[in-house]
């Protein structure tokens, strides 16, 4: 589990008028916390320090510690808002966590042995991603930073599907719990053209 901290402080106000006002004014922007069956709580973050923890991807597939004046819980980033046009968080979801209860999350896919692959190196295929990220679902304590999809045997005119990612004990994917037809391709090696097919 990530040790990542988040600080916040309680937000009495709330509306449009006043999430602009703490964006423009304070360089601050609202939050909420809900969840665990408990009240939603309202919240400011600031904006930099947020800003400067999602650039690292990990944070979004971890349990972090929010610190709301002192009081701590466990939380994962449930929503985040950014701005249609500039580089800008508007608004930011936490739910709290149950360490009994399993959550369901995005985690990232980190694709390894592309460049070594059988469909790259020997058939000089091209890797296309359709995915980036899987949702899943686990307990707290067993929720993965990353998934590893290993593209080393993968052929030239393969696809990968969620069905041949090896997840962890105690993690399982959303999708294939609906059934086969929901198994959806995450990369393609495309055979390159003028190959011709045995």
């Amino acid at each position: 589990m990530s040790t990542i901290t988040v600080n916040a402080e309680i937000r009495d106000d709330s509306g449009k008028g006043s999430s602009r006002r703490l964006r423009r004014l304070s360089g601050l922007i609202p939050a909420v916390v809900y969840g665990a069956q408990k009240d939603p709580q309202s919240l400011t973050l600031v904006h930099k320090d947020i800003y400067k923890q999602i650039q690292d991807e990990t944070v979004f597939s971890s349990v972090l510690t929010l610190n709301v004046a002192g009081n701590e819980e466990q939380v994962i980033i449930k929503d985040l808002q950014r701005h249609p046009a500039k580089d800008i968080i508007m608004h930011v979801d936490f739910l709290r966590v149950d360490v009994n209860a399993a959550v369901v999350v995005n985690v990232p896919l980190h694709f390894i042995n592309e460049d070594s692959s059988q469909g790259v190196k020997i058939q000089g295929g091209r890797i296309t991603h359709t995915a980036t990220t899987v949702e899943i679902t686990c307990l707290p304590a067993d929720l993965p930073e990353f998934i590893t999809v290993d593209m080393a045997n993968v052929e030239a005119g393969q696809t990968v599907h969620i069905s041949d990612i090896e997840f962890a004990e105690g993690v399982s994917s959303v999708a294939l719990s609906y059934g086969a037809d929901h198994d959806a391709s995450i990369a393609t090696i495309i055979a390159s053209k003028g190959k011709s097919e045995d």
